[in-house]
């Protein structure tokens, strides 16, 4: 008896910092990825946001601190949904019809839903608002999102959110609940984390594994925040402009809800079989702000670059007892890497008839952060030329291996100079001849998927536009209740 105590306080007290097998333990997954963020938060350095919440969490997990995105939000839903470049599923822009992710992809929620999974999203989808494009018909058992790539945005074609969120932006919106229209109540942050807490909960309940994605639409603009945490802000700082204001207000409110749901698995008894990962799409937004710079973390760039501000993202990852807590990895690692993450810890079998993916599996680095891991090249490219222009190869991009980071015809030494202040390219010209030779090749294989380049707009109506009206003249648009938690 005495020997079984030891043993038992021994796995106790090893279950943080030892290596477990984790392939095919099928946590339930919780993603939370906020739009346009970049490294706003205080545990990044940032001098005047207090994200207390986040910044514990960040304190006990696993941090990627070499985790790559895309330069702008289409792209990386597009990229993590598919396990390999966004460009190679046709989206190479955020509007355009070519935020649409190609219908002969195979996402990850799907090979998880095979395997048993509950599949949920809450938030922002940004990869197609046609009805064959949305959530619910990519592998999502639960879909509780807003059209278009923000709240009450409208471009020409199908990408346009429901005409009531133009004029009422941010506060009770409009939302796609599923297949029916929701009128909702209270800041879209609050409303997406309250409905996602609601959905963890029955699951949790039900025994049922689930991955939960959490996409909030914040802190991208326009910026609107609650009054209470522009309050805190202005009391703490006064002086600062509104806009900035409103930005690091949406911040502190997305990590007042982070801190709620900590507080309600830790309450459900939830955090032990819960893997749980805090990042964001992009590089933040460097245009906010009327009387003080932008704050980048030390970046001279941000969002829709091809440079380090605009990939290089936090993330964390937490899972009380099996992870490494407190460890930093510093493997260089890519949003397209989570697809083949995913699947493994699920046992969601991978069939050779989907995609080729571009992503590797994390879970050797989440087994043991000092593992060995093989150098590889994140090709970037930051897309976003018009309608009817032809694909602009040697246009805003980069090649990144762990050390360098070529960008343009600027090469730096990243492992040296972090935040890109040294030009070396006339002291390297082999290694720029070598990332070149590969962008050419990357590119060349990548450009016949493309598919999206000379693609129509929509008809004259939007389909958000199309399903609010036909509902609303049919039966009405019900108000959204609130699930307990």
């Amino acid at each position: 008896m005495k020997n079984a105590l030891l043993f038992i306080m021994a796995l106790m007290v090893c279950g943080g910092g030892e290596a477990q097998p984790l392939k095919g333990k099928r946590p339930n997954i919780i993603l939370v990825m906020t739009d346009d963020q970049g490294p706003l938060l205080s545990c990044m350095g940032h001098p005047v946001l207090k994200t207390p919440h986040i910044d514990r969490f960040a304190e006990k997990s696993l941090r990627l601190t070499e985790f790559h995105v895309s330069p702008t939000c289409a792209p990386t839903r597009a990229a993590l949904m598919s396990g390999r470049h966004e460009f190679k599923n046709g989206v190479t822009h955020t509007i355009k019809e070519r935020e649409l992710m190609a219908l002969s992809t195979t996402t990850f929620p799907q090979l998880l839903q095979q395997a048993g999974y509950e599949t949920g999203i809450f938030g922002k989808w940004h990869l197609g608002d046609i009805e064959e494009y949305r959530p619910g018909n990519r592998g999502f058992t639960e879909a509780f999102t807003h059209g278009a790539g923000g709240i009450g945005q409208k471009y020409p074609g199908s990408c346009a959110d429901f005409p009531p969120n133009k004029k009422n932006r941010y506060y009770d919106n409009v939302l796609l609940h599923n297949d029916t229209v929701v009128k909702t109540k209270g800041y879209c942050t609050d409303v997406f984390f309250r409905a996602a807490l609601g959905w963890i909960k029955k699951n949790h309940e039900a025994q049922k594994p689930f991955f939960a994605y959490i996409a909030p639409n914040a802190p991208h603009n326009p910026l609107i925040a609650p009054k209470e945490n522009v309050r805190r802000i202005d009391k703490r700082h006064p002086g600062l402009s509104k806009d900035t204001l409103n930005r690091w207000g949406m911040v502190e409110n997305i990590d007042d809800n982070f801190g709620l749901l900590m507080e309600k698995l830790e309450e459900w008894g939830a955090l032990e079989n819960t893997l749980v990962i805090f990042t964001t799409d992009n590089g933040m937004c460097t245009s906010d702000g009327k009387t003080e710079a932008a704050w980048t973390g030390g970046y001279k760039s941000g969002k829709t670059s091809p440079a380090e501000g605009g990939t290089h993202v936090p993330c964390f990852w937490y899972w009380k007892n099996v992870l490494p807590e407190g460890k930093d990895v510093n493997a260089l690692t890519a949003h397209f890497d989570l697809y083949k993450t995913f699947c493994g810890l699920a046992g969601a079998t991978i069939s050779s008839g989907i995609q080729e993916l571009d992503g590797r599996s994390l879970i050797p680095l989440l087994e043991n952060p000092d593992a060995e891991w093989k150098d590889r090249m994140l090709f970037v490219h930051s897309g976003r030329w018009d309608k009817g222009e032809e694909p602009q190869r040697d246009e805003r991009y980069a090649v990144r291996t762990q050390r360098w980071r070529l960008v343009g015809d600027e090469l730096y030494d990243i492992s040296n100079d972090p935040y890109e202040k040294q030009d070396v390219v006339a002291q390297y010209p082999e290694v720029v001849e070598r990332l070149n030779a590969a962008r050419f090749t990357w590119w060349e294989e990548t450009l016949p998927l493309m598919v999206n380049e000379d693609r129509e707009y929509a008809g004259e109506e939007p389909p958000f536009f199309e399903l609010y009206d036909s509902q609303k003249k049919a039966q009405g648009i019900p108000e959204w209740v609130p699930p307990e938690i």
